[in-house]
């Protein structure tokens, strides 16, 4: 019996390759390019293709303790990969810390509005990096699902193994200390 993949959940194929293992190469197609972005965003492209490859090969050896309740499975990939990048949070810390000490450039004269308005920029940008660096693993983890995907708050929930509500108001308290430290106020996403 042939099974159109394109038309069938995530749920099913995951079902469909505990039989056939190479049905999982559907939800490995759907999914993939969405998985690298936000792994590449997270911990840069050197490493993006790894640890992709390690989130579906987990999700692979995983599958048969799936929720086939759930009929996309992106929140459990984005839960697979965001426990993975765990492993690279003190290089991305590391990262973001360099970032904030990078000198600014000293304005001199014959610079036009766009210098200054850049200047302005990486100074915030570098404020950023040090509320970013100062939030806890958990805060971070979530900032960057909701700000580097395209998941509901109910998806970053499920993928963080959270409550919505506790999406909602660690963000709204996440906002408020960006807001607070770089005198800018905080974008609503989501």
């Amino acid at each position: 019996m042939r099974m159109d993949s394109a038309a069938a959940t995530d749920a099913v194929l995951i079902r469909h390759s505990l039989t056939r293992p190479e049905v999982f190469a559907s939800v490995f197609d759907r999914h993939a390019d969405q998985i690298y972005r936000y792994v590449a965003a997270r911990v840069g492209p050197g490493i993006a293709d790894d640890v992709t490859a390690e989130t579906f090969l987990a999700a692979f050896r995983g599958r048969d303790r799936y929720d086939s309740g759930r009929d996309d499975a992106r929140p459990w990939l984005y839960g697979i990969a965001t426990r993975l990048i765990s492993s690279h949070r003190r290089a991305e810390q590391r990262r973001v810390r360099m970032l904030a000490r990078i000198p600014l450039p000293e304005l001199t004269e014959g610079f036009e509005d766009a210098a200054n308005d850049r200047v302005s920029a990486e100074r915030t940008l570098a404020q950023l990096g040090t509320v970013i660096a100062s939030l806890s693993a958990a805060d971070r983890e979530l900032l960057l699902l909701v700000a580097w995907t395209d998941l509901s708050y109910a998806d970053v929930a499920e993928a963080l193994g959270i409550a919505t509500g506790t999406v909602a108001s660690r963000l709204h308290r996440i906002r408020k200390k960006i807001s607070r430290t770089t005198g800018h106020p905080a974008r609503h996403a989501g």
